[in-house]
């Protein structure tokens, strides 16, 4: 399969799916070169070069579909993947959600490769060294930096051809000064020294903030200010929770709600924001080819748009958002617009309230109802009368989505680019504050 380009092999690949009796194909070929700096006990401690090849197959006939993926070592092994499906199709049943692949559409190319990322991967030591002297003061620092290139190559049945490329950058450290820490993370297309310091010397912040002996507080409600790293988290389960997929399996805050309900605050807006070139997950077009676009999934506090392909589109007799996946719509990356308070006013707008900076072992209990809980992990604090008491340890945040989202009061003016293992898809998000939040502890 000599081919000049992975959009010409992509192509190939469907011509010998559609030569093997199947009505429709597509194929998506992603192509792609990291390096990982590994950070511990505030020194480099790994250097990590890998590449990956992955090829997805999408085949229908006679209203079954069939999807599979595999990584082979190179595109001239990807032939087995339609024998694979050959011998598969006959298992598989027909499927309610068959609707054709759309037609092609015209795609507006994004400029998404940063030649500094490029140039940097060839020696990321510079940029770790930046990590470490930003946070000397540290007792010790633990993360890590991760640097890539990607190409993108998609064909299908109805002729559409597609190439992309997009360079990565993503940061992550946290920070220990005695027993206490703070984390803080990073992540764009575009390389941007000044942010990966700012990663840094915003964890070492908040390390320094939480020093002395934490407390714990009692179970009840409380009025919390949450820092872009929690917001980032909790962002995510709304925007998979605004796949139209996720409501027709009731497996969605929102499958009772139609478009053009109220749920939250009217001071928050969430979009969905894959041409934004700046930020991770940014795309031109999606699985099924088509051209992407920003879109407001909650705007002013009403829900104004479901995320769709082409199935989940014919089924809710709309179009498709441009949010293909081949199966599961799904967001890109994630924008919240800023407010106008600093983040000094809002902890001053406490008279009872914790602020939390990071979060983990977030867990939905009903997705219907968007009952949650995630644990606060690094710095957190105790608030009384707009002002920080002293950090506390062992709270959980335990309440529903759509209360905290009704609950948002004031949002920070500066927006943070957040992407880490808790935050994918990546969030562009500010300090959010909201009332009356259910705090607990997370184990006795």
């Amino acid at each position: 399969m000599a081919c000049n380009s992975i959009s010409e092999a992509a192509e190939r690949l469907v011509q010998t799916a559609l030569g093997r009796g199947f009505e429709e194909a597509a194929v998506q070929i992603n192509r792609s070169n990291s390096v990982m700096v590994k950070l511990a006990n505030s020194e480099i401690s790994v250097v990590q070069r890998w590449s990956t090849l992955a090829v997805g197959l999408y085949l229908a006939k006679e209203g079954k579909i069939l999807l599979t993926e595999i990584h082979p070592a190179n595109l001239e092994q990807a032939n087995r993947l339609v024998e694979r499906a050959v011998s598969a199709a006959a298992q598989v049943r027909p499927s309610m959600l068959y609707a054709p692949l759309p037609e092609p559409a015209e795609v507006e190319p994004l400029d998404l490769v940063d030649s500094s990322v490029v140039k940097a991967m060839e020696d990321p030591s510079t940029l770790a060294e930046t990590l470490l002297s930003a946070t000397s003061a540290a007792d010790r620092v633990a993360g890590a930096l991760t640097l890539s290139y990607v190409e993108r190559g998609l064909a299908n049945s109805k002729g559409a051809k597609l190439e992309e490329a997009a360079t990565g950058v993503e940061a992550y450290l946290r920070v220990f000064i005695g027993e206490a820490s703070g984390q803080w993370s990073y992540g764009s297309r575009k390389l941007s020294i000044e942010n990966v310091k700012q990663t840094a010397e915003t964890a070492l912040e908040l390390a320094e903030m939480a020093k002395g002996e934490p407390k714990q507080i009692e179970p009840g409600v409380y009025d919390v200010v949450l820092s872009p790293m929690v917001v980032g988290n909790l962002m995510n389960l709304v925007g998979m929770m605004a796949s139209a997929l996720s409501v027709l399996m009731g497996s969605s805050m929102f499958a009772r709600t139609e478009p053009g309900s109220k749920v939250a605050s009217e001071k928050f807006s969430l979009i969905d924001a894959p041409r934004n070139s700046e930020l991770l997950g940014s795309a031109s077009f999606d699985d099924e080819g088509q051209p992407t676009q920003n879109k407001p999934i909650i705007e002013n506090g009403v829900l104004k748009t479901l995320l769709h392909n082409s199935k989940t589109a014919a089924k809710f007799g709309t179009k498709t958002t441009g949010n293909a996946g081949m199966m599961f719509p799904r967001a890109w990356t994630l924008s919240i617009p800023p407010g106008d308070s600093a983040l000094d006013e809002m902890v001053r707008e406490l008279k009872r309230g914790v602020v939390i900076t990071n979060n983990w072992y977030t867990r939905l209990q009903n997705y219907v109802e968007g009952i949650f809980s995630t644990i606060a992990r690094d710095a957190a604090f105790y608030v009384e009368n707009g002002e920080i008491k002293h950090p506390v340890t062992r709270i959980r945040v335990a309440d529903r989505l759509p209360k905290l989202l009704s609950n948002i009061e004031l949002l920070g003016r500066d927006l943070y680019d957040i992407s880490w293992w808790e935050v994918n898809p990546a969030v562009r998000a500010p300090y959010i504050m909201a009332r009356g939040i259910g705090i607990s502890r997370p184990f006795v």
